[in-house]
């Protein structure tokens, strides 16, 4: 049931954090954004409210199954770890064990979330790659003042590379192949694998805490806080990995910039400094509260709620 209660805990996460995500990766992604509320307000003008839920079907689609084996996995190599370790699944894990079945959850996860997260971040930073294109075609045109030759018919305004989620990926996989699709999964490992460990260790810690005395577990108000802040933890931890693995993923469009992490690294850090790693951490950490307050929420009612049926 771990599986179902955490496929259902990623649904309701995902409906509540993706508009702050496009914003996040706009910022992480295109220079000219130095805040939020700026590059809100841009996005607004542009693209209306739309813009904000561009990529959204393929993460819904998908978002059920990664959030089933991130939970189901972390369960899973708990239980095999508390057996190993103490003869039985039921005993109280060791911090350490916690940690270590967290870090294989978000190994696991990678290999699913990579292709999606290329199809995400190339549809949400999309319309700002069409705008450079336009003005870079706009700007190579011969000026109007020339006697001699007719007025040119004005360039016709190229329509968006993807259509949608499942266009961008079998367009991607076409012109790149499966490494394409595997853009970025390197910084995504990287990511995941200590962020997971931070946020299930940082989530149990936090509901030992806000248990109260005579009880096993936290109430609803204990549950939302140990999983908005086990969120924020995470992805505090996660954002400069994420920074380097959004400009991974965004490469593609166009004319390649960087030749894999290391020069990502080297490259962003060079040109925008060391605080260009810690782009967009503000707003993760603001859209972390609330959505992982709702996905342990979620998870742990479902859980719940099969318990109570069994009995």
């Amino acid at each position: 049931m771990d599986f179902v209660a955490g496929a259902i805990g990623g649904v309701c996460g995902v409906a509540v954090g993706y508009p702050l995500d496009t914003v996040k990766v706009r910022i992480q992604t295109e220079p000219k954004y130095t805040g939020i509320w700026g590059c809100v307000r841009d996005m607004y003008r542009r693209e209306r409210v739309w813009g904000f839920y561009r990529g959204l079907s393929l993460p819904v689609c998908t978002v059920s199954l990664v959030s089933s084996v991130s939970f189901g996995t972390f369960r899973h190599c708990l239980s095999h770890i508390c057996r190993f370790r103490y003869g039985s699944a039921d005993a109280k894990p060791a911090r350490t064990d916690i940690t270590l079945s967290g870090f294989a959850s978000g190994l696991v996860r990678v290999f699913l979330t990579s292709p999606t997260e290329v199809a995400k971040v190339r549809l949400q930073t999309q319309t700002q790659t069409q705008t450079q294109q336009r003005r870079r075609s706009s700007a190579s045109w011969p000026s109007a003042a020339t006697p001699q030759c007719p007025a040119l018919p004005a360039s016709p305004v190229p329509g968006p590379k993807y259509r949608g989620p499942l266009h961008c990926l079998t367009t991607v996989a076409r012109e790149e192949g499966l490494r394409g699709l595997y853009r970025g999964s390197s910084a995504l490992l990287f990511r995941d694998s200590h962020s997971f460990a931070t946020y299930f260790l940082s989530y149990s810690i936090l509901c030992e805490w806000l248990t109260p005395t005579g009880h096993s577990q936290p109430d609803v108000l204990g549950v939302l806080l140990a999983g908005g802040c086990a969120g924020v933890l995470a992805w505090a931890v996660a954002t400069p990995m994420d920074v380097i693995k959004s400009r991974l993923q965004a490469d593609g469009q166009g004319q390649r910039r960087y030749r894999g992490l290391l020069h990502c690294v080297v490259t962003s850090v060079r040109e925008e400094g060391p605080r260009v790693l810690f782009k967009g951490l503000v707003l993760n950490c603001c859209r972390a509260f609330p959505v992982n307050m709702v996905v342990f929420v979620a998870y742990e009612a479902a859980l719940r709620l099969t318990r109570g049926w069994r009995k």
